[in-house]
Formats: structure tokens, C-alpha cells, sequence
């Protein structure tokens, strides 16, 4: 039977819920992705320019990993202020962190200018981008999941996750008119910095529209349920949510880091690495790969909610292991197209890259959520996911170009990321299927000291 505090919400309601966090991922990611775009096509150039060209490129998208590393501090600190005062003041603070930092960059000098001060600069805003992506992720599924209709729970909470894709296809759309309809000497000179100075107008709007949703249901039940055992019991103190997730959800956490390998590899490789790839390897002009990427998102945000909604029929497990045992098998395939140089080609490598990716990423929201209680499910979520993205996604762009420097050859990339799908269908096959749960009804293991704790105590720790 639905609880009270699962109770589906009404459709407008849940529809203004899933937009905000829509809109609010999106310009998230449009300034992480943007940054990730830049680094590969200009940032070499103007923030690195005594480099080799290849050796730019690592040394850019090295700033580009850098964003990465600080993605877990983002997820310990958003989490623990997330699971204690709510979801919706972190992911208004995340926005206006990720938005100043992304306008900041298009104001930035560059070497040229201020000399080796300018990729310090990049840096430190590219670590304040990361920091605030690590926060933004767990509190925009959970808003989601934590309003919506638990048996739709996969489609409803996979809508955050298109915000990846619609970022992706906003940061590379931009990109691909500029360089379409400017010069490369006027794109180098001034034009890079327009998407990064639109990132202001974007926050605006997210953040009006994300000032309208009210607090998770679930969340404030279970605060109020914390409360009244603080108020019971006087001298026991409320556990840390990030020593309640160790204590209680190692296994969860690691499993989720596990289910993150392939997901977050290939998506870099797929959207990033390729821009180097098809660029230098396989004689594809700039326009072309932009175009190619451009194309892919578009379908890659269509299928998000179908996987999604696929994964409350069948299950998380086996949607996502589609998409892992998917992604694996298409990596040669995915590198042979690219090297014919043809546009089709290049489009059909992205895009089939890019839905098998979907399997993974749609029901990933619904299945780390349901992993977690709810007083411990912003830092569980988060940690779980932002701590892989040190070791997947954020070196990905960089091992896989100097895979690409020392071999010349794709092989070494393509056996790379399937080596990390080996990684994700295991962690996946160990887990648990969580698609019936009750987020309010989540509940740690029963520790040895308290066996005979009620019921009602463990509900919502």
C-alpha cells in the first residue's frame, strides 16, 4: 500500500517538479559539457599555446579532469547539508555556483594576456564547477524521486537524467552555429567566450523556475520523524548522514560506484574524446564532428525517459546491464565507422554509442535512490556516483588521447572502455533489484545493538 508520504502527487504538481529539475540540470550540464567542448577544440590554443598541439590538448583536457576531482567534495558537502536542511536550498546554491563559474570563465584572460596566471584562473573555476555538479546530481533525482509515483518512479526520475543530453545538445549546438558563422580566428579571438557568458541569462531562468517547487514529501517526514525520536530521546544524538551511509550502505555505495565505470567512460569518450578523435584521426573537420554530436544528443534525450520507463516493467538491473554489455560490444564497431571520415557514419557511431549509454543512465537515478533511507540518501546517492566519476569520467578524455598519442591507434581506447563495461556488469549483477521499493520505507540494515529496535524507528533514519 502507498504511504502517505509516496502518495502520488498531483500531475500538475509533479510536472513543475520534473521541470525544474529538467531546466536545472540542463544548465548545469550545459556549463560542464561547454567546458568540456572548449577543451578540446580551443583551450589548447589559448590557455596552453607553447605546447605541441597534441600535448595542448592533454594539458587541457587535464583542467578538464580536474573539475572531476572536486566532484566528490561537492557530493560529501551538498549531501550532508542535503540530507539535513533539504534538497532544494542545495540545488538553488549548486546553480548559482555552477553559473558564476561558467560567466567567470567568458571573462577570463587568456595566456596570451596574463601569462601562466590565466590556466591558474581556469582552473580554479573549473574546480568550482565541480564542486557544485557534485552536489547538483543526488538532489535533482531525489527531488524527483522522492514526489513521484512510485510505480513509475524509472520514467518520472530519468527526465533529471535528460538534462546530461540537453545540456550536451545546447553547449555543442551553440558551439556549432559560432563556428559556423564565425571565422576561426574570430571564434579564437572572442567568439569561445558567447556560450560561456549566456550561462548568466540561463541561471536566471533556472533559477526562477526552481524557486517554485516546494520541498521532497518524504524528506520532510522523515525530518519531522528525526526530530520527534531527538525530542524522545534527549541525550542520543542524530548520526552524520555520511557516517549513517559507511555504517550502514558501504555495499550500496560501492555498487553504484561500480555501475558508474562504463557509464561515465563511454559517455566521455563518446561526446569528448571524439571530437579530438575524428578531428586528428580521421580527417573529419570540426563542423562535421560538432554536427555528429549535435545529432546524437538530440536522439540520446529521446530515449532517456523510454529506458526509463522501461526499467519500472522489467526492472533496473536489466535495462542497465543492457546498456553496459551494449557499449562494450559496440566499441570496435563505434571507432571503425569514425574512420571512413563519412558524416552518416560518424552520426550512427555516436548515436548507437549514445542510446546504449541511455540504458545505463535512464533507470540510474530510480536505482541509486532506492538504494539509500531517506535521511542518508543525498550523501549515499551522491557519494556513490561522484566518487566513480574521479575514476571514470574524469581522466577518460585524457587516457584515452594519450592511448591515442602512444599507439596511434583506436584498439587500445576500445578495449579501455570495454574493460570498464566489464567492471559495470558485475557491480550491477551483485546488486539487488530495487524497483518495488518505498523510498519512505528504504531502511538501513538493523545494527547489532539495536535488533530490537521498533519498526517505525528504522523507516527513515
Amino acid at each position: 500500500m502507498t504511504s502517505p508520504a509516496t502518495a502520488p502527487p498531483p500531475p500538475a504538481s509533479l510536472k513543475r517538479i520534473v521541470t525544474a529539475s529538467l531546466i536545472g540540470t540542463t544548465i548545469e550540464w550545459y556549463d560542464f559539457f561547454l567546458y568540456g567542448s572548449a577543451a578540446a577544440l580551443v583551450f589548447n590554443k589559448l590557455f596552453f599555446p607553447d605546447s605541441d598541439p597534441l600535448v595542448g590538448t592533454l594539458l587541457s583536457f587535464l583542467t578538464y579532469a580536474v573539475g572531476f576531482a572536486a566532484r566528490p567534495l561537492g557530493a560529501l558537502v551538498f549531501g550532508h547539508y542535503g540530507d539535513r536542511i533539504g534538497r532544494k536550498k542545495l540545488l538553488v546554491l549548486s546553480l548559482l555556483m555552477m553559473g558564476g563559474a561558467t560567466f567567470a570563465i567568458g571573462l577570463l584572460p587568456t595566456h596570451a594576456t596574463i601569462g601562466t596566471a590565466a590556466p591558474v584562473l581556469l582552473t580554479v573555476l573549473r574546480l568550482v564547477q565541480g564542486f557544485a555538479l557534485g552536489g547538483e546530481w543526488g538532489g535533482a533525482v531525489l527531488l524527483v524521486s522522492e514526489h513521484g509515483d512510485p510505480r513509475r518512479r524509472g520514467f518520472w526520475a530519468s527526465w533529471p537524467q535528460t538534462g546530461a543530453p540537453a545540456g550536451q545538445l545546447l553547449a555543442t549546438g551553440v558551439l556549432s552555429l559560432l563556428t559556423a558563422v564565425l571565422s576561426d580566428a574570430a571564434f579564437g579571438s572572442w567568439g569561445w567566450r558567447i556560450p560561456f557568458l549566456l550561462s548568466g541569462v540561463l541561471v536566471i531562468v533556472g533559477l526562477w523556475i526552481r524557486l517554485s517547487v516546494d520541498e521532497s514529501p518524504v524528506f520532510k517526514q522523515a525530518l519531522a520523524q528525526a526530530e520527534a525520536r531527538k525530542a524522545d530521546r534527549a541525550a542520543e544524538a542524530e548520526k552524520l548522514p555520511l557516517v549513517a551511509v559507511l555504517r550502514h550502505h558501504w555495499r550500496d555505495v560501492l555498487v553504484a560506484m561500480g555501475a558508474r565505470m562504463a557509464e561515465n567512460i563511454s559517455y566521455y569518450v563518446i561526446t569528448a574524446f571524439i571530437l579530438v578523435y575524428a578531428t586528428t584521426s580521421a580527417g573529419v573537420s570540426k563542423q562535421t564532428a560538432l554536427n555528429g554530436v549535435l545529432i546524437a544528443s538530440a536522439v540520446h534525450f529521446a530515449v532517456i525517459p523510454a529506458w526509463g520507463a522501461l526499467s519500472d516493467r522489467i526492472g533496473r538491473r536489466p535495462v542497465y546491464l543492457l546498456g553496459a554489455v551494449g557499449v562494450g560490444l559496440w566499441m570496435f564497431p563505434f571507432f571503425s565507422l569514425i574512420d571512413t571520415g563519412g558524416f552518416g557514419n560518424l552520426i550512427l557511431a555516436v548515436t548507437v554509442g549514445l542510446v546504449l549509454h541511455g540504458a545505463m543512465y535512464a533507470p540510474q537515478a530510480a536505482f541509486f535512490s532506492e538504494m539509500f533511507a531517506t535521511r542518508m540518501r543525498y550523501s549515499g546517492a551522491s557519494i556513490g556516483a561522484q566518487f566513480a566519476s574521479v575514476a571514470a569520467g574524469a581522466p577518460a578524455p585524457l587516457i584515452a588521447t594519450a592511448l591515442l598519442a602512444d599507439y596511434g591507434s583506436s584498439t587500445p581506447i576500445a578495449l579501455y572502455v570495454i574493460a570498464a563495461a566489464v567492471l559495470t556488469i558485475i557491480a550491477v549483477a551483485a546488486a539487488k533489484e530495487t524497483r518495488h521499493r518505498d523510498l519512505a520505507d528504504v531502511a538501513p540494515p538493523a545494527d547489532a545493538d539495536r535488533t530490537t529496535a521498533p519498526a517505525a524507528d528504522a523507516r527513515t533514519i
